[in-house]
């Protein structure tokens, strides 16, 4: 396709035009479609079959958890995930949307929650797929892949380790490098979001200061990591370090960018589960309020009975 519009060069090049209309064209990755196509038919089996049985699961979960895989499909499933392969910019889009906006908005879905819900019960003494999921929450690997001490160190080292290291390149060398990368980044972000958002059952439910600790202890080596490709003299990643020259951009200008994209969602993703979190506390203890009310509703009303019993056996005895 000739792209001699696009800064004067006249470079033949595979990739389609640059604008809004195309950026949004389906190039049909077939892993990543077929993920995102299973995933809303999932979900939305499990939302139907709660429905048929009179169960009611709320709108905004189904809402977020659409979004969410949207969100992977917008980046991964359209010309998008072309520019990424050749401009560290767009690259760089996709790494932050997949890492930090998606685990986000899927797990505000609650997803286990609505598995456990709809999954049916195996019967006793066997082993269904509701009874698998149950093993799997309760395990120890469950438990040392969403502990704080393992998924803070595999987010940061998700960064250094494949940007700053020849891994990088290897992957990028291929489709399938390319692919493996993009999913071990949606694991990494919903394994580090998972005990923080705190929506469905997990081994580890810290308190919600914890979370909100937890969040902000990956954050500044998120930032550090965007300055870093700003302020770099020369350019640190060699897949990118000869774009196109149809598309008018340096290879420089090109990681300045995608430095501040990665320098900005170390922001938006921090307060979207700030918001998320402090919601969830403040509903959490109206709940607590209302159970303590009722306990004293209740053990006023037995005060009164006993009350009211012993007046009875008084009068009984001035009889």
């Amino acid at each position: 396709m000739d792209h001699g519009g696009h800064g004067g060069h006249g470079m033949t090049t595979d990739l389609p035009p640059f604008t809004l209309s195309c950026g949004l064209e389906f190039t049909g990755d077939g892993f990543f479609l077929a993920g995102c196509v299973l995933a809303l038919a999932l979900y939305g089996w499990g939302v139907l079959r709660l429905r048929r049985r009179g169960d009611a699961w709320p709108v905004g979960r189904t809402v977020a958890f659409t979004l969410g895989v949207l969100t992977v499909a917008l980046v991964m499933c359209t010309a998008l995930n072309a520019y990424g392969m050749v401009l560290f910019s767009v690259h760089m889009v996709q790494h932050m949307v997949v890492s930090m906006l998606s685990p986000i908005l899927l797990l505000l879905g609650a997803p286990v929650t609505l598995a456990l819900r709809a999954l049916p019960a195996a019967g006793r003494g066997r082993r269904g797929p509701r009874e698998l999921l149950v093993a799997v929450l309760h395990s120890r690997w469950a438990r040392v892949v969403t502990h704080a001490a393992f998924t803070i160190p595999l987010f940061i080292a998700s960064l250094y380790g494949l940007y700053f290291t020849p891994l990088f390149d290897f992957l990028m060398e291929s489709r399938a490098g390319h692919v493996a990368m993009m999913t071990h980044f949606l694991l990494v972000g919903l394994v580090f979001f998972w005990p923080i958002m705190g929506v469905d059952p997990g081994p580890h439910r810290p308190g919600y200061v914890m979370r909100m600790l937890e969040l902000f202890a990956g954050m500044p080596f998120h930032a550090f990591f965007g300055i870093a490709l700003m302020m770099a003299s020369e350019p640190m990643v060699g897949t990118y370090a000869d774009p196109p020259a149809s598309l008018g951009v340096t290879a420089m200008d090109d990681q300045t960018w995608a430095g501040g994209i990665a320098w900005a969602f170390s922001e938006i993703p921090s307060v979207l589960v700030l918001i998320a979190l402090v919601y969830q506390w403040y509903f959490s203890e109206q709940r607590q309020a209302r159970s303590r009310d009722r306990a004293e509703d209740r053990n006023g009303d037995r005060e009164l009975v006993a009350y009211n019993a012993y007046l009875a056996s008084l009068q009984s005895r001035g009889r």
